[in-house]
């Protein structure tokens, strides 16, 4: 017998099967809440209910809800559709269709799913909406994006214009401009299309359940503060706002996952425990690192790897105020309901200037008492890519701690590069060993 045909005669080996990734009570919920909601959204025309699209930073979610309407995301459903690795085909759909490649990953994806019979992220088709509801916070895109829906949907659009921080602050006028709003345009439109009558006291009860989580959101973020860090405020941040930033705000389900989010991490604080990782619990933390920019949902779980496996942990990230600064003091108001609305639009990330931005980010670095700035830039995302490399080197100055720039996108998965990505995380890491050591020496010094 040959030696190819012995080859031939042996049984092939076993290829692994990639490890189950390990989940919290309170992941368990969030997907059964995403799930819920996509249910909702499948049996809506059947139901008889009216749908409103609306995108995630300054959303009102609370205030769709006070019209009995079904709330659906596009961004979310790239999002679900790229953690499935569905994403990378429909971006060539829309590609196909006309779409540049230097647009919104996000929008094609959206727009080859809408092209492909607008199955959605679950394999049940999603309705088209009666109404397209744009906050718009800071994202020239998201106008361009609902004007292309529009065409192909033929519903009604309203739009809140939420003026751009660029002193950064707010005033009394802005706010009273986006109230002036929400009383003479949003308002009237949401009761036409849906037929409900608008309840002001109703909104009143969303917003008292929205602060209630908004209180155990950010006790979670901040629990980051403790060495070692409970939480990844990064990979794992993206679990944790994920029912306040999209249609759960305000309902109780999202009230209870924040209550069951904050006993698990004060558990693993009095454990002294680090974070949970998909792979198990870190057991070591190295470094602790600040990150602007969103993260790659393609390879979420291999690029999150490439940082625990180093035993690096997110303590904070701008990302996660892309969808509300609660942080820094904010939380939804029952007792001035479309002041709090207001206040709320204006304060999202990507409406703020690049000043306010780097003052973020500044405060975090020095209250998480992080090694440095770790830039993840995409591509397709102008919103949050414009500006960064003058928001790095201002970092550098001010704090005298390393950064570092990588690259990757949102859902199209032609730009997430592991081996360039990997490569660039180790030479930051050996960044942040080389300041330790020089910081070490000089201190030594300054002691003789």
């Amino acid at each position: 017998m040959t030696a190819t045909a012995t080859a031939a005669a042996r049984p092939a080996p076993k290829t692994a099967a990639p490890r189950e990734a390990i989940k919290e009570p309170s992941m368990v919920k969030q997907k059964e809440m995403i799930a819920g909601n996509y249910e909702k959204l499948a049996t809506a025309k059947a139901m008889g209910r009216k749908v409103a699209s609306t995108f995630v930073p300054g959303n009102l979610n609370e205030l769709i809800m006070c019209f009995d309407l079904v709330n659906n995301l596009p961004e979310i459903n790239a999002i679900q559709n790229g953690l499935r690795k569905k994403s990378g085909q429909l971006i060539v759909e829309a590609e196909k269709r006309g779409q540049s490649e230097d647009v919104c990953t996000y929008v094609k994806s959206d727009l080859g799913m809408l092209a492909k019979g607008n199955i959605g992220p679950d394999g049940r088709p999603i309705p088209s909406p009666d109404v397209l509801l744009l906050s718009y916070t800071g994202c020239f895109t998201f106008m361009k994006w609902f004007e292309l829906l529009r065409e192909q949907y033929k519903c009604e659009t309203v739009m809140l214009h939420v003026p751009y921080e660029g002193e950064g602050k707010v005033t009394e006028n802005m706010r009273a401009y986006i109230v002036k709003q929400l009383r003479e345009d949003v308002i009237p439109t949401l009761e036409r299309v849906s037929g409900v009558k608008f309840d002001i006291d109703r909104l009143r009860e969303y917003l008292r359940e929205s602060a209630r989580a908004e209180e155990d959101l950010v006790w979670t973020l901040e629990s980051a503060k403790h060495k070692p860090s409970p939480i990844d405020a990064y990979f794992g941040g993206v679990y944790y706002i994920g029912p306040i930033f999209t249609a759960f705000r305000g309902t109780p389900d999202a009230t209870e996952y924040y209550r069951l989010l904050r006993q698990e991490v004060q558990q693993r604080l009095d454990a002294g425990q680090g974070p949970v990782t998909p792979e198990g619990e870190l057991s070591k933390e190295k470094y602790r690192l600040v990150v602007e920019g969103p993260p790659n949902y393609t390879s979420f779980r291999d690029f999150w790897k490439m940082f625990y496996d180093e035993g690096a942990v997110v303590v904070a990230s701008t990302y996660t105020k892309v969808g509300g600064t609660y942080d820094l003091g904010f939380r939804h108001d029952p007792d001035h309901p479309l002041e709090s609305l207001a206040e709320y639009c204006l304060g999202c990330y990507t409406n703020r200037n690049l000043p306010g931005r780097i003052d973020m980010i500044e405060k975090y670095l020095n209250e998480y008492e992080a090694d440095g700035l770790l830039v993840n830039s995409i591509k397709s995302c102008n919103s949050f890519s414009a500006g960064q490399l003058l928001m790095l080197r201002e970092i550098e100055r001010r704090t005298g701690k390393p950064a570092a720039f990588i690259e990757t996108d949102l859902v199209d998965p032609r730009y997430f590069s592991p081996a360039n990505v990997k490569n660039r995380l180790e030479s930051y890491f050996q960044m942040v060993e080389q300041k330790r050591r020089g910081a070490g020496v000089a201190a030594a010094a300054a002691v003789h």
